[in-house]
């Protein structure tokens, strides 16, 4: 019979060695009651590390999860220690399924908890909730960003009412410094109830495949409802990226906690300061020739001006070294919302995208248009906006999903953006879309537009009432030619059914071309940017391959002028 071979994080060459607790050049005597006191202490601050026990952590190992002290390694800079703070270890583990500490990441302190899943199953109890709140009021005390790692079963039931108070608590501090310091919250593991309210407090959720989330599990479903549905189908990342509850979707805790380190390259530490200037070696100057030929490629194609394209590849082009940062980027890709830098600068993007739906916003696109605005808005990021839409997307489906109530939102965001802002239309603006796209009227600091630019009320459908004179003669002649032809064809020696079919073909091709002709002259009269550019809706005409420079010029400019500062205004009943 075969042993079968297991791993275990037992060394068996380890050697338990006593610590001593003398001072240097002390002459040796006999240990008394001070030194079994710093014994004690040594013993509890090695006890949060060593609690869990080989098995325990090896269930973990084996959920493909670490534990939460392996996360903090990978999450703060080499070579550092966490300041572990409220060490909690009462008579039932009260407390002590949750790390609190302050750790470096990127050279910068932030904020930090997470739960210990091989201690009660990372459960919360009321000394949870206080150890939570009191980290968090720390966090908007000092000004330093918060990081989330969640990993609990929920509530610790045998702790009752207080479980629930503990979030209560949680809940209510976390709330409070909402829009003091920006918090990230990576999802491992399996959280629900409150385990998945608490993080969505959170400014980003960033979420690993294979974990779950949510309200409830399966099994209150399956009671409840008796609706069969697995975890992933329930609370999986493919369910929240989508909804917009998940912000980041990655392939596991080591890419999560990289995603943290990134992501807080582009926060400032509070919403009383900047964001961090990063110098670099792309001048501002740089042309942006790929612009030039993405457009040419595009425009020059059969389709012409109704070719769709990745609008990504422009924001490349703007941003330092070709790197930006999208948020949401598994949802409403119709529109992108991306973090980058010009010149060094932060800038917010927020861009229609047309290879996607025409770029045509609808619900979801709103909804997360307006949340990444009002978070540079609070944050001291500046925005740049990027036009090509063909208006909001219509029908009986956006109108009772509520898409007058989303557009509002997005409006709204808008319209209370402080931060320095500015667009550019790249080709379609029309109708309410333009409205509310961070024109000058809605607040705009600088609005620019590329020689394709078609600006309008409406799109090709205006003709329908810019030329309703023209287009009621050409129809109104059509039955007359179709008659007229019909008979030229019976005299030519074509049989009756023949001819009519012959003429209504030709004719159909006449009233085509006319209309065509109409549609050319609307595109040339009134689809383009002069009138916006003699009435001041448009500042300058820019050229595709001066677009960073020109955008670059004015972030700067702007930026001058601007004074990094917490929200003062009117807050606004929604968001």
């Amino acid at each position: 019979m075969t042993n079968k071979l297991t791993p275990s994080l037992n060394n068996p060459f380890q050697q338990n060695a006593e610590v001593e607790f003398t001072v240097p050049g002390q002459i040796d005597y006999e240990p008394g009651l001070y030194e079994a006191a710093l014994q004690s202490g040594h013993d509890l601050l090695q006890r949060p590390k060593k609690a869990a026990g080989v098995k325990n952590v090896q269930k973990q190992h084996e959920k493909k999860r670490m534990t939460v002290w392996e996360r903090i390694q990978v999450l703060a800079d080499a070579g550092t220690e966490p300041k572990i703070l409220y060490q909690n270890w009462g008579k039932n583990l009260d407390g002590a399924s949750l790390v609190t500490a302050i750790v470096k990441v990127n050279g910068r302190d932030v904020a930090l908890y997470g739960h210990d899943f091989t201690v009660r199953a990372g459960s919360m109890d009321a000394t949870n909730g206080s150890k939570l709140a009191r980290l968090f009021e720390m966090a908007g005390k000092l000004g330093i960003p918060l990081v989330g790692m969640n990993d609990s079963a929920g509530a610790y039931i045998p702790a009752g009412v207080g479980g629930l108070d503990g979030y209560a608590e949680a809940f209510t501090a976390l709330r409070k410094i909402n829009g003091v310091v920006p918090s990230i919250m990576c999802m491992f593991g399996y959280n629900a109830g409150g385990g998945a309210y608490l993080p969505r407090q959170g400014s980003f959720v960033i979420q690993p495949n294979d974990t779950f989330f949510g309200l409830t599990g399966p099994g209150v479903v399956k009671s409840v409802l008796g609706e069969d549905v697995t975890a992933d189908e329930l609370g999986g990342p493919a369910v929240h990226s989508q909804s917009g509850v998940t912000d980041f979707v990655v392939p596991d805790e080591v890419a999560a906690l990289r995603k943290v380190k990134e992501l807080l390259n582009y926060l400032p530490d509070n919403a009383s300061v900047a964001p961090p200037f990063q110098p670099t070696s792309d001048p501002l100057s740089r042309p942006t020739w790929d612009i030039d030929l993405l457009l040419k490629k595009a425009f020059n194609s059969p389709t012409g001006f109704n070719t769709p394209f990745e609008i990504g590849i422009i924001i490349q082009q703007m941003c330092d070294h070709g790197d930006y940062f999208e948020i949401q980027p598994e949802r409403a890709r119709n529109t992108v919302c991306a973090l980058g830098r010009i010149g060094g600068n932060v800038v917010g993007f927020v861009a229609n995208n047309s290879a996607v739906s025409s770029g045509q916003i609808d619900i979801d696109a709103a909804y997360k248009n307006a949340r990444f605005i009002r978070f540079c808005n609070v944050y001291n990021i500046p925005v740049i906006f990027m036009e090509d839409t063909t208006g909001f997307l219509p029908g009986r489906e956006q109108e009772t999903g509520g898409i007058v109530q989303a557009g509002r939102a997005m409006l709204d965001a808008i319209v209370d953006l402080r931060t320095p802002r500015f667009l550019m239309i790249v080709r379609n603006a029309f109708g309410g879309a333009y409205a509310a796209f961070n024109n000058y009227p809605t607040g705009a600091d600088f609005v620019c537009a590329l020689p394709t630019t078609r600006l309008a009320v409406m799109g090709p459908a205006g003709v329908e009432y810019v030329y309703k004179d023209e287009v009621r003669k050409i129809r109104g002649s059509v039955k007359s030619r179709i008659a007229e032809a019909t008979a030229e064809n019976v005299k030519a020696g074509m049989s009756e059914a023949d001819a009519a079919a012959a003429a209504k073909s030709a004719v159909a091709e006449w009233q085509k071309a006319e209309e065509a002709v109409l549609t050319q002259r609307y595109e040339r009269e009134l689809m383009n940017p002069n009138e916006a550019l003699s009435l001041g809706s448009i500042s300058q005409i820019v050229m595709p391959s001066e677009l960073r420079k020109v955008l670059g010029e004015q972030l700067e400019l702007h930026l001058k002028g601007y004074k990094p500062g917490p929200m003062g205004g009117v807050q606004r009943e929604f968001h």
